[in-house]
């Protein structure tokens, strides 16, 4: 792998940064951003397009002067945003201030991804596997909005809030969710435990959230697609629960836009950070 050649600018952060370049051993640190993902194709790595992960990558290795892989919470889908995603990654380089070295990597990133802080944890810790849980929000917009229209769908019909709330809850008397993933995928299984599934209305706009220990592909999209069919009446409460047990991913209703969908939240136990 080819490392960027760092700008000059950021030769002279080095000492405060890295404690003299101290050499600890193998050191492991969560990352958190938030980003933008209109201009990207999704965050893992692809042949073809530029990625979040890529990115951050290309920053971290400038700065370190080494090569760094990241390995993220998840894997969030061309045009999809986050809020909140986390992501570790190795050095053997001391960082002796995470904040200041949380600024520069700032500077160096694309506008439209920043860096929260960086903590250090066991370097037994995986940002993805000891996830407790992650959480969505969708939100669809009723009203011709300059500002926030191109983060959420824009919603003509008149829906039944009540009826897709109640569609939503039988949500957690399952744990196998086939009929919403996307098909062909790699996991080994399809259940995932949903803890929270809602609507609520932010303002102008309507908000669906969803919190679960873990998701599959397309997962999200695909369950507020099929809601929409129970809010404009299209699909009963009960058609919602009968797509659910058939376990077939042409049962369920098309994908919503990705625009709308952001990664808000993921949750830790306290040990594994130090």
């Amino acid at each position: 792998m080819n490392v960027p050649v760092p700008h000059p600018f950021i030769s002279s952060f080095f000492i405060p940064i890295f404690a003299g370049k101290k050499r600890i051993g193998v050191q492991r640190y969560f990352i958190y951003l938030s980003y933008d993902g209109s201009a990207y194709h999704g965050w893992q790595i692809q042949p073809n397009g530029i990625t979040v992960q890529e990115c951050l990558e290309k920053a971290l290795s400038t700065i370190l002067r080494q090569p760094v892989s990241i390995t993220g919470a998840g894997r969030t889908d061309t045009g999809v945003h986050a809020r909140l995603m986390v992501a570790h990654f190795d050095t053997e380089t001391a960082l002796s201030d995470t904040a200041a070295f949380s600024e520069r990597l700032n500077r160096i990133l694309p506008k439209d991804i920043a860096v929260s802080k960086i903590v250090p944890v066991h370097n037994d810790a995986h940002s993805r596997f000891d996830a407790l849980s992650r959480t969505y929000h969708y939100f669809l917009s009723s009203t011709k909005d300059p500002f926030f229209g191109r983060y959420s769908m824009k919603q003509h019909s008149t829906l039944d809030w009540e009826k897709m709330n109640k569609a939503a809850n039988c949500l957690f008397n399952y744990t196998d969710f086939t009929s919403f993933s996307k098909l062909h995928t790699d996991v080994k299984t399809n259940n995932c435990k949903i803890m929270k599934a809602e609507w609520s209305k932010e303002g102008d706009l309507f908000r669906f959230t969803i919190q679960a220990d873990r998701f599959l592909r397309n997962m999200v999209r695909a369950i507020v697609g099929t809601l929409l069919d129970v809010g404009r009446g299209r699909l009963s409460v009960e058609d919602f629960c009968r797509i659910i047990e058939a376990k077939n991913r042409c049962s369920a209703g098309t994908s919503v836009p990705a625009q709308g969908l952001f990664l808000v939240g993921i949750t830790y136990p306290d040990e594994i950070f130090l």
